[in-house]
């Protein structure tokens, strides 16, 4: 546990002698449990729910605001459990409440940050300790800017865009792709966008010539690469991945902040991503364009680009 190392790393020194010694100990253990149970815990005093014997899982990354929000209310509405995953804490528990107040589905709310791998591992292995099985994962999460829009780095060194958008995801999945094999029949979406530019992976990071929309439009492409390759691991599994580009300007919070003027609505987005999560005839490997099938970048269809991205994935991930 992150907060147990915490404690493992102060110094008997830093205190030792001190009137205040043992005070000072046991306010940072109880500060670092603290940070630990806010990955994965509900608001104190909160119910905690549980699905029902044969009520089908479903985990939506970034699912407190925008298109998120809305599959975490459809899913529900079609009674299953709804596992809410954000950075808002008051955000999640408000979803939670919306959608048991439907009285179909249940929900229960994770925080993590895909900025950092620890928080990211920490979730994962929550998941697989609170549940049995996950029916559908949708990887909806995202960032199309830094705070301050220049080139950032997150806790583990990586370009914020590219980690959040799309090595966090690959880790997440990774740890949760045996749980999705043993409840098959099993879908998996990752939520891209049309904004693709091919990866250099002589600089993924992006330490030359930073730009905000080559930040963000390579780590949506990255997502595109991950499903092509992950469909074909999985053929003959029974998990059903795909990809797609929900709908153009949907009017999230993502793209009013950034000053964007939306052109397609999140239900708009919502029955796109509804249709791979729902379709018994979708198919596997697909990128989709909204509701049709279409075609991604070039590189996407290009294995040993697909063979570098997933070593460099392993690599800086960790990943199993």
């Amino acid at each position: 546990m992150a907060g147990i190392e915490l404690i493992r790393k102060i110094k008997i020194t830093d205190v030792e002698g001190a009137p205040f010694a043992r005070t000072k100990v046991v306010a940072l253990f109880v500060a670092a449990l603290m940070s630990t149970s806010t990955l994965t815990a509900p608001l104190a005093g909160a119910q905690v729910s549980t699905p029902r014997p044969g009520q089908q899982v479903a985990l939506i990354t970034g699912s407190t605001s925008g298109l998120g929000h809305e599959l975490a209310l459809r899913l529900g509405a079609m009674g299953m459990h709804v596992i809410v995953h954000g950075r808002n804490r008051e955000r999640g528990m408000e979803v939670v409440e919306e959608i048991e107040s439907q009285g179909l589905g249940s929900a229960r709310f994770y925080r993590a940050d895909l900025a950092s791998f620890e928080q990211v591992r920490a979730f994962g292995d929550a998941i697989l300790r609170d549940y049995e099985r996950l029916d559908v994962l949708i990887n909806n999460a995202g960032i199309a800017r830094t705070p301050g829009g220049g080139r950032t780095l997150s806790e583990d060194g990586h370009e914020l865009v590219f980690q959040v958008n799309h090595l966090s995801h690959f880790l997440l999945t990774r740890m949760l792709l045996p749980r999705l094999v043993e409840s098959a029949p099993s879908r998996l979406v990752n939520v891209s966008s049309g904004a693709q530019q091919p990866i250099d992976f002589d600089d993924v990071m992006l330490e030359n010539g930073f730009s905000g929309g080559r930040a963000y439009a390579q780590s949506k492409l990255a997502q595109i690469l991950f499903t092509f390759d992950l469909a074909k691991e999985l053929e003959g599994s029974g998990v059903i991945v795909n990809t797609l580009h929900p709908a153009t300007y949907m009017d999230t919070p993502m793209v009013t902040a950034g000053g964007g003027t939306p052109r397609a609505t999140v239900d708009e987005g919502a029955d796109a991503v509804m249709q791979l999560v729902t379709s018994p005839d979708i198919g596997s490997g697909g990128y989709f364009l909204g509701l049709r099938r279409a075609r991604a970048n070039n590189q996407a269809y290009d294995e040993e680009a697909r063979g570098k991205l997933w070593a460099l994935s392993e690599e800086l991930t960790g990943a199993p």
